[in-house]
């Protein structure tokens, strides 16, 4: 039997769970040495979701009392729809709870904020090697295939 995983708003007092999670996601996706993110980029972000004027939202899954998985969110307005859409920029999970829902929960949870705010969309991306999370992503949303492009100024 799997112990529950509960979803809440991230809290001040969460920072070092929340940082050592950052940390791992930023090493997954390779952000470590050279291309490491600058500090003053983790403390923006970090002030950035207890700023009620900031679109960014954090939520963390718990399990057991220990922070175990993050997401972070933001709504912004689109040419497709009418009302703001909902982007999930970050999810990550320790890699000791992956594959028992945790990743499944904080989707869920982001859903259920969208809906509460009037979004009707929820979209993300993920790097094309990320298989594992694609198998998850792909009961839970439509991979419409479009393809990413970035220009670092």
């Amino acid at each position: 039997m799997t112990d529950s995983i509960a979803v809440r708003a991230l809290r001040r007092d969460d920072l070092a769970a929340w940082q050592r999670l950052w940390d791992g996601y930023n090493e997954f996706y390779g952000r470590t040495g050279a291309t490491a993110l600058a500090p003053e980029i983790t403390r923006a972000t970090w002030s950035r979701f207890f700023d009620a004027y900031e679109p960014v939202h954090a939520l963390v899954a718990e399990r057991n009392g220990a922070v175990v998985g993050l997401v972070h969110y933001l709504y912004h307005r689109s040419t497709t729809h009418l009302t703001p859409v909902c982007y999930l920029e970050d999810l990550f999970t320790l890699e000791s709870v992956r594959g028992q829902g945790v990743a499944g929960a904080l989707i869920e949870a982001v859903y259920g904020r969208a809906r509460e705010a009037g979004v009707d969309s929820v979209y993300w991306q993920t790097h094309q090697s990320n298989a594992v999370a694609m198998r998850l992503y792909d009961k839970l949303a439509t991979r419409f295939g479009f393809i990413v492009y970035d220009k670092v100024l």
